[in-house]
């Protein structure tokens, strides 16, 4: 299978923003730009998480979404503040292709099958946000609340519910590895690709070109997220589909 790439816009007050551990945001410019820039380097989806919404008990910025869209052909997964079938519609109708759901999700698991039942499969994408626990089986955590509230669920187990409750996707982010750039949390995204049939997106840490070989090879992912090394230009996309191309890596 074709390994997609995905830079994400994780959103602040109108603007892309980028962290470490999901603090310290810097600025990381504007997401018109952004998304036009990355569709002409061959992006093959687009991510943009209002990652405030939900902490500040709002719903996704509905404008962001269709200023955005306006500007790609690409899909554009949108996340942050979703709790109800109304904000999908919404946000379908302003140009998304697919939704990201995670605290809502995790609060009213039963939300997942609605929408699966609702909108299709294809389009929810259950976002998993993890910290190592080593009091829970897998090791790993559920987090939510923009990383702020782990919740008492294991990770992996969770996973497993949300495909049986009509998930498309899974993206799991490791709050461990956000924004250090010193790789994907390897053991945690291959322990969710291993226990759900469904397309995991890799996300949270890639800093070098071997990062994003070691997700698909060690870490079984379907799909690759990345912001800080896109979005800093510490390298292009095309740079990173050249170099798995060249690791025998198929490549949309």
């Amino acid at each position: 299978m074709a390994i997609k790439i995905i830079p994400c816009l994780d959103m602040k007050e109108g603007r892309v923003v980028k962290g470490v551990h999901f603090v310290d945001l810097r600025n990381a410019g504007d997401p018109i730009e952004n998304a036009i820039f990355y569709q002409k380097e061959g992006a093959d989806e687009i991510a943009m998480l209002d990652i405030a919404a939900t902490v500040e008990a709002r719903k996704t910025r509905l404008e962001w979404v269709k200023q955005v869209s306006n500007v790609i052909d690409i899909p554009l997964t949108v996340g942050g503040g979703i709790s109800t079938l109304e904000d999908m519609e919404a946000l379908f109708e302003a140009g998304a292709t697919k939704i990201s759901i995670n605290t809502a999700a995790v609060r009213q698991p039963e939300l997942i099958k609605e929408a699966s039942k609702c909108f299709g499969k294809k389009r929810i994408v259950i976002a998993i946000d993890g910290r190592r626990n080593q009091g829970m089986p897998s090791g790993f955590e559920v987090v939510v609340s923009g990383g702020q509230k782990p919740v008492g669920k294991d990770a992996v187990e969770w996973a497993k519910e949300c495909e049986a409750l009509g998930a498309g996707e899974i993206l799991p982010t490791s709050i461990d590895a956000d924004g250090t750039v010193a790789g994907y949390d390897i053991p945690f995204t291959r322990s969710i690709a291993e226990a759900v049939s469904l397309p995991v997106i890799a996300s949270g840490g890639a800093g070098k070109l071997e990062h994003f070989y070691e997700a698909v090879v060690k870490g079984k992912a379907s799909a690759l997220l990345a912001a800080s090394v896109f979005h800093f230009r510490t390298f292009t996309i095309r740079q990173v589909k050249e170099y798995l191309k060249g690791k025998g890596i198929e490549v949309i």
